[in-house]
């Protein structure tokens, strides 16, 4: 049977299928998750949870799951802006180009835009940037991603309901000449809220909104979940925005757990898994729609791409892994950043001997007296669980070696570190202390790395309710968006 055939076979049977046009549609995207993410984090758990069953992520529940392929036009490991522009639009294009076809002229209608045409209402939501590239393929078409101050007048000008997550990296323009993005946002009709409690007062009376979280982390992100404490998670923006978004037109929402991807990239498996489940939290909002409509949404979940290389298991740890080991470590990389910089201006002779307590503090790493490895040695050949994790958490003297040399590193200023295959190779140009760190303790953990890019992995796709079906399979990325398409009718 030749492929023309097969294809008239396969369009006739989806078009032999009768579904319902889907009036609610969201759509999560993890950035930088595939397997390894989402197996780590549900491992993690269920390591602290005894390990006698497999606790499943409310993604992983889903009872259609496929598999789809990440390149772009250029490579087989694509970025965001390309993968998103896949997902978003249904084609492939170059690295760093959004919402535009592999011209880099030709802007491609998003679903996002598709759906706003339909009556429905839209919202773009985000743990990073507004004006970052995933969010922007679907209200955005510019050459480049890096054109941050023209993506976010895309944004106001997109008409869309709802924007809520981090603020605008440049919203005055690279060079501050630029009118304020806020300023815009208000002639076009948008209400800007920065408070949670404004957030929370929040009425479909009031019309189209950005919402920017309160507590913004570096590169007007929020914070890593790790980091969080009172300011709204991504949970509460999904919640915030089915509010707003609730219609009888309908609504297409997308949500992206943007720091899975920045953590993959540091290799900070604490801070990853934390946010994977941050994002599963925020997919749980919208089962809960879902069984309140359960016949007219389609809730979708994938990935772009794979960041890290990240893989459960580790030469040192053979067969084993100690996930649960991972909470010892108490703040994200970018935190400890933060608390090691601050510790070197305020003492002028900074050894790495001052800095074994924070260590101990933060990541659980410590050194052990020969005295406390015999006592330990023996509860752990008894079967105590404690002291085998004590054991774990020791600092070899090759564990030691690379914590100084990244210390040591980390003391010289950026201009002074060498700019070689070899430093990149162990820092990443990541601060060479926390990256060293998170390397360490992941090892111990049974966690390993092979980049601080992203890879050419596959992800997975999960979909829960109307037209479910169409995502079983293995397909590619661009096929998300026709199967959105179909779903819309």
């Amino acid at each position: 049977m030749n492929k023309k055939i097969l294809l008239v076979l396969a369009l006739s049977v989806i078009a032999s299928m009768t579904y319902a046009s889907v009036k609610y549609l969201f759509l999560f995207i993890g950035d930088g998750m595939s397997i390894p993410q989402i197996n780590s984090a549900e491992l993690y758990l269920t390591a602290l949870n005894g390990g006698s069953t497999v606790k499943k992520l409310t993604m992983s529940t889903f009872p259609t799951q496929g598999v789809t392929t990440t390149y772009d036009a250029d490579s087989f490991i694509p970025d965001s802006a390309s993968a998103g522009t896949s997902i978003a639009c249904g084609v492939k294009t170059h690295s760093g180009v959004v919402g535009m076809d592999i011209t880099r002229n030709n802007p491609v209608k998003s679903i996002a835009e598709i759906a706003k045409e339909k009556g429905m209402k839209v919202g773009i939501l985000t743990s990073v940037s507004l004006d970052h590239a995933t969010p922007a393929v679907f209200y955005a078409h510019q050459a480049s991603r890096s054109s941050y101050y023209d993506i976010s007048v895309d944004l106001v000008k997109s008409g869309f309901d709802y924007f809520g997550g981090g603020g605008f990296l440049h919203p005055k323009g690279k060079k501050n000449d630029k009118t304020d993005i806020y300023e815009l946002a208000a002639k076009m009709g948008y209400k800007v809220v920065k408070t949670s409690a404004d957030m929370k007062k929040l009425s479909s009376s009031d019309g189209k909104v950005i919402v920017i979280n309160e507590i913004l982390a570096p590169s007007q992100a929020l914070q890593y979940e790790l980091d969080r404490q009172s300011s709204p998670s991504l949970a509460d923006f999904t919640e915030n925005a089915i509010k707003m978004l609730d219609n009888p037109n309908g609504f297409f929402m997308m949500v992206e757990g943007g720091k899975i991807d920045w953590s993959c990239h540091a290799n900070d498996a604490a801070s990853t898994i934390n946010d994977v489940i941050a994002f599963d939290s925020a997919i749980k909002k919208a089962v809960e729609f879902y069984s309140r409509h359960p016949a007219e949404t389609l809730i979708i979940v994938t990935g772009d791409h794979e960041t890290g290389g990240m893989t459960i298991g580790f030469a040192g740890t053979g067969y084993s892994t100690y996930l649960d080991n991972i909470q010892n470590q108490k703040v994200s990389y970018e935190s400890f950043d933060s608390i090691f910089g601050s510790l070197k201006q305020s003492s002028s002779n900074l050894s790495f001997k001052d800095v074994l307590p924070l260590i101990k503090d933060y990541f659980g790493l410590c050194i052990l007296t020969e005295k406390e490895k015999t006592e330990y040695t023996a509860l752990s050949n008894s079967g105590s669980k404690e002291a085998s994790d004590k054991l774990r958490m020791n600092l070899s003297g090759s564990d030691l070696k690379k914590l100084e040399d990244a210390f040591n590193m980390s003391m010289k200023k950026s201009s002074e570190r060498p700019n070689d295959d070899d430093t990149y190779l162990l820092y990443g140009g990541y601060e060479p202390l926390s990256v060293t760190l998170t390397h360490i303790l992941n090892q111990k953990c049974g966690i390993s790395w092979t980049t601080y890019s992203h890879t050419g992995l596959p992800v997975t796709t999960f979909a829960l309710g109307n037209c479910q079906e169409l995502f079983n399979g293995y397909y590619d990325n661009t096929e998300i968006f026709k199967k959105m398409v179909y779903a819309l009718n």
